[in-house]
């Protein structure tokens, strides 16, 4: 008996990845992940699919290759890719969505960064600084152009719309908002005993502060190289705190050794890449996030679900969704390493109050689920 043929309009999605591992990529695995269940055809143009989105019968996948594991590279490729699909898709009357200045196809863009809105200063030799031009020049190009001719754009947070609307001049009435979801049976307060086996396989006795800070070491947007200061400041100070630090990147060694001959010592451990960030995020008391520039910040979101307090730059995206009582811990210039030690010093002096405040939000955000967030993003393109 032949199987019948799903007549519903296809969606298409362009993106580098869906994967679970973070940020725009868990993003798009979720709204895959929902659309595969619960739409038509879903096709997906990227360079890596997790392996259950592979699996499910109605996804059609297009793998693009990514030379040398170069998203700059492979960017060329993964834009002809979408294009190409785009018009299969359109022609079947089915919806297509890329993200920001990856693919320049008409129907729906999902902004995640806007280039236009941070340029990191050139660094390391000259390759590099030439390097960082070039790709900076060519991403801001492709975002402007593209993002402008969506007819429906979707912005992770209100910072992120009124970026778009500013710098790269798109209509205020095109641009609608959906914020992140999260998956609440992973991220979720920990119980007392996992608590105590986080922190014991960390080393950090129980009563010692211990506080995290997520993101790429050598991405300056991150902000660590202020925290690296502001820690060292309270060290000075006799801060008796460990700091684990949680990602890689170009400058992980660099920073390694910095802290490693600092003087006052400074207590920090460089843990590396972790897929159970959300373990160890549970035996932590607090998670520092100065960014300089944050469309949103997943990583934030995801400390707040465990119940973990987050000191954030006031200027990310995620600070729209702290309370007024929760504003003490936002960090007005990013910048400077003795706000950020005052909010360090703001949190412990009342670290009981600031975990209480924190498992109330978690109790809110963990509401708005990935599934959730996919339903607000469909509601805000049905009307384009």
């Amino acid at each position: 008996m032949t199987a019948p043929v799903d007549t519903r309009p296809p969606v298409l999605v362009v993106t580098g990845d869906f994967v679970r591992t973070g940020g725009m990529d868990v993003a798009n695995y979720g709204l895959a992940h929902y659309l595969a269940r619960f739409g038509g055809p879903l096709h997906l143009v990227a360079h890596r699919v997790a392996p259950d989105l592979v699996a499910l019968p109605n996804v059609h996948v297009h793998l693009v290759p990514r030379p040398m594991d170069s998203a700059f590279l492979g960017a060329p490729l993964l834009a002809a890719a979408g294009r190409r699909w785009a018009g299969y898709v359109a022609a079947m009357g089915g919806r297509v969505i890329v993200n920001g200045g990856n693919c320049g196809a008409e129907d729906v863009n999902w902004v995640h960064y806007v280039h236009a809105s941070f340029r990191a200063p050139p660094e390391g030799g000259w390759f590099r600084r030439l390097k960082t031009r070039v790709v900076g020049t060519v991403y801001r190009s492709q975002e402007k152009q593209r993002i402008g001719a969506a007819r429906v754009v979707v912005a992770n947070s209100h910072r992120t719309r009124t970026d778009l609307i500013e710098k790269l001049n798109v209509r205020a009435d095109k641009v609608k908002v959906v914020y992140y979801g999260i998956d609440p049976t992973r991220f979720r307060p920990g119980t007392d005993a996992e608590r105590a086996e986080a922190r014991k396989e960390l080393g950090v006795p129980d009563g010692e502060p211990l506080v995290a800070f997520v993101g790429a070491l050598g991405d300056r947007r991150k902000g660590f190289d202020v925290l690296f200061d502001a820690w060292r400041s309270l060290a000075g100070r006799g801060w008796d705190g460990t700091l684990v630090v949680i990602g890689r990147g170009a400058q992980l060694e660099q920073w390694r050794a910095r802290a490693e001959a600092a003087r006052p010592p400074v207590r920090i451990r460089f843990l590396g890449f972790r897929a159970d960030v959300d373990r160890v995020l549970r035996g932590c008391d607090a998670l520092v996030s100065p960014t300089r520039y944050e469309a949103y910040g997943l990583g934030v979101h995801e400390a707040l679900c465990c119940g973990v307090p987050a000191l954030v730059s006031s200027l990310a995206g995620v600070a729209e969704q702290y309370s007024s009582s929760m504003k003490p811990l936002l960090i007005p210039d990013p910048e400077s390493a003795e706000q950020v030690a005052s909010a360090l010093e703001r949190w412990r002096a009342n670290q009981a109050l600031w975990r209480q405040k924190a498992l109330e939000l978690s109790n809110e955000l963990r509401g708005h689920t990935w599934e959730e967030m996919a339903r607000d993003f469909l509601d805000a393109i049905s009307s384009r």
